[in-house]
């Protein structure tokens, strides 16, 4: 070495800043221990709670059966911060014993979890045909500006004490507790060691005992076998390469629900797509979502959707709060690999799928943490490319993982496309009043029913009952007609939303707040806001007068609009509408609606188009009296054809398109009635259909002869 080399020479409170910076919360710090017992071959780990109520006499033991260390293990692998020991394993396939896990662990660096928890720690460890093995560290040494490898530590050979009888295994005792442990901290613990298990899956392979002295304090925790019947929707699929290998999809009412049925729905080979913005083009084009681009293998999701509405529970959930604080504490989508958890995915307040996100925008039509129970399950070995954090928060999000987020995020999608639908179904039936649910008018009835319950009677009150009921009149001028949002450049889905984002707050105001009163003037001018807003957008969306218009002219200027788009994507439209007609093709509508709706379902045949993957995309339109007494603009694609059932692709909110909202053929359909004709989707023999589009989407908008 040259006089100019050197070394890195850390200072002993380095191990303190790992276990204090790396290691996020207590529950953490005990869930790295009980990994390195997995690691080790044990069928059980028991962990024991002492005295936690008083720091200084507390204890907190971890004990397990697994292989051991001996002397000399601990001295070289156990005591070596960053050690490459199970790193090795993984990249060699070499794995202990006959258990044959792949370690969870790679990086050396959990063990310092144990100074998260207590400020001395003694561990008994022993191997087969070895002697026991003890170590005492006591943390406060390392706190001084000595150098680290100046720090003692007792580390000793003994004949057995604790692992007698040829028995083999790891104890550690954490003493000098760092923390008062409260009621609500233990029962923390107690469900983040019970979540280290997939609850989908068996573990009798490797089973962990939680004990304390204050066995009251778990009471009333209800388990996943205890609300998972309450699921109304259950779903799994099988992840590989660009494909959802299999879906299976199954709603299952509860008993008292007669008047619904079950349903069933799988799905095999569905392509996983994505838009991406491509620099070179310069616009987001369809790109699939391949597994196979990086080391992730083969993924499978299991979901549990529940329902929280309060008429819903009514019918089959006894405990309706308990389920609530279940799904509070345990709800989210968590990750597996080898049946053991990923921190902190699902844990409270880590939306890492953006559920929560966007259900704020859309609440009738996404899914939230707090409704739906789900496991990510994953091959440790095949999944080398996702790269877990030094600090435990998840995978590093590299290329990798944002291949994978991506892949949960459309299978999901495609589950609650599904949901949507019997979701639908239950709110005709079991929702308060009963028949369908509107957007933001039935949130605005519950609204009116807490600004009565909640406000005390006065000039505000007054009010704000007062604007509540314009706005309700204004919306229903909107509803009417549910309109124009294509052709305007305006998107209905967009009124709604922000008018439900600030109706759900207004609620939660009046709801949450013991001082209603004094919240009353934030209410208040939150109505006004919302009531501006609808006021703006019903003055640009009135019915419009219907007169008489030539189909065929429509159709034209439609084409006009969306020519640009049309030819972006390389869309063939094939004309037929322009063939003589020997018919009338005038009819009584509002052109510039009807415009739009022709827009929107081209929009959706692009869509489809792009994903299916047609290499010669097609658009055949015409305009044909073959339907009796009505004059019908045919759109048929060579596409992929509808994935949903026709009847429910009308309804709000149900898509199967990857972020798609769901609203653009439930507008068509609300156009079509407000002209007092028909949106249809005919079978290919109800009309003269060339046969390359028989297979695709066919929709026709059906006009009435001689309508006035």
């Amino acid at each position: 070495m040259s006089n100019n080399d050197t070394n890195f020479r850390p200072k002993a409170r380095i191990i303190l800043q790992l276990g204090d910076q790396l290691i996020r919360s207590e529950s953490i710090a005990v869930l790295e221990l009980i990994k390195n017992s997995y690691d080790a071959c044990a069928k059980k780990v028991t962990i024991r709670m002492k005295n936690i109520e008083n720091p200084d006499q507390g204890q907190i033991i971890i004990e397990d059966d697994g292989y051991g260390m001996d002397h000399s293990l601990i001295k070289n692998v156990w005591l070596t911060p960053g050690t490459t020991h199970k790193k090795v394993q993984i990249e060699k396939e070499e794995f202990i014993g006959e258990c044959n896990r792949v370690p969870l662990g790679e990086k050396g660096i959990g063990r310092f979890g144990a100074h998260k928890l207590g400020q001395r720690i003694e561990m008994i460890s022993k191997k087969a045909d070895s002697q026991e093995a003890h170590l005492i560290i006591n943390w406060e040494d390392f706190d001084n500006d000595d150098m680290l490898d100046k720090v003692p530590i007792s580390l000793t050979e003994r004949n057995p004490e604790v692992f007698t009888d040829g028995k083999t295994g790891t104890k550690i005792i954490i003493s000098g507790l760092r923390s008062k442990w409260t009621r609500g901290a233990v029962r923390s613990m107690y469900r983040a060691i019970n979540s280290l298990n997939s609850p989908f899956e068996s573990t009798e392979s490797f089973k962990v005992v939680f004990k304390t002295d204050r066995p009251n304090w778990l009471g009333g925790l209800l388990s996943f076998k205890d609300i998972k019947d309450s699921a109304l929707f259950i779903a799994e699929a099988t992840l590989k390469d660009n494909e959802i290998k299999t879906l299976n999809y199954e709603f299952v009412p509860w008993a008292t629900m007669k008047e619904l049925q079950g349903r069933e729905y799988t799905a095999s080979g569905v392509s996983m797509v994505q838009k991406e913005y491509d620099e070179e083009a310069k616009k987001k084009i369809m790109k699939d979502i391949d597994l196979s681009d990086h080391k992730i293998g083969e993924i499978k999701l299991k979901l549990l959707i529940f329902d929280l509405d309060s008429n819903v529970l009514s019918l089959g959930v006894q405990d309706k709060q308990g389920l609530k604080s279940y799904l509070k504490d345990n709800g989210g989508v968590r990750v597996y690999r080898d049946g053991v958890r990923v921190y902190d995915y699902g844990e409270p307040g880590n939306d890492w799928l953006s559920l929560d996100l966007e259900r704020v925008n859309l609440p009738a039509a996404r899914l939230s943490n707090n409704i739906v129970i789900g496991a990510v399950s994953l091959d440790r070995l095949a999944s080398k490319d996702l790269i877990e954090k030094t600090n435990r928060e998840g995978f590093i999000e590299n290329d990798a993982f944002r291949t994978f987020y991506a892949a949960i995020r459309f299978t999901i999608s495609q589950v609650v496309a599904q949901r949507n639908i019997d979701k639908d179904k239950i709110r005709s039936h079991y929702s308060k009043g009963g028949g369908k649910q509107v957007p933001v008018a039935d949130n605005l009835e519950i609204l009116r029913q807490k600004v009565e319950d909640n406000l005390t009677p006065g000039e505000v009150k007054t009010d704000i009952l007062r604007k509540i009921s314009e706005i309700e009149d204004d919306y229903k001028t909107i509803s009417e007609v549910y309109i124009r949002s294509a052709s305007a450049g305006l998107s209905l889905s967009i009124v709604v939303h922000e008018i439900e984002k600030i109706v759900q707050e207004m609620l939660y105001v009046v709801e949450e707040s013991k001082k209603a009163d004094a919240e009353s003037e934030r209410i208040k001018n939150l109505t006004w806001h919302m009531g501006k807003l609808i006021d703006g957008y019903s003055g640009l969306i009135r019915r419009r007068s219907r007169k008489e218009s030539d189909l065929k002219q429509v159709v034209r200027q439609a084409l006009w609009n969306i020519s640009y788009r049309i030819k972006a994507h390389k869309v063939e439209v094939i004309d037929a509408w322009k063939e003589e007609k020997k018919f009338e093709t005038r009819v009584r509508c509002s052109d510039g609606l009807v415009v739009g709706t022709i827009i929107n379902i081209i929009d959706n045949s692009i869509w489809w188009l792009d994903y299916g993957k047609v290499q010669k995309k097609k658009l055949w339109i015409d305009v044909t009296d073959e339907l009796p007494g009505f004059v019908t603009i045919i759109l048929a694609d060579n596409g992929p054809g509808f994935t949903l059932p026709t009847e429910d692709v009308i309804k709000p909110f149900i898509s199967n398109k990857d972020g798609g909202i769901g609203i653009g053929l439930h507008i068509a359909y609300e156009i079509m009635n407000s002209q007092h004709g028909e949106l249809l989707f005919p079978s290919p023999d109800q009309f003269t259909i060339p046969e390359e589009f028989r297979a695709g989407a066919i929709v026709a908008l059906a006009f009435k002869l001689n309508e006035k």
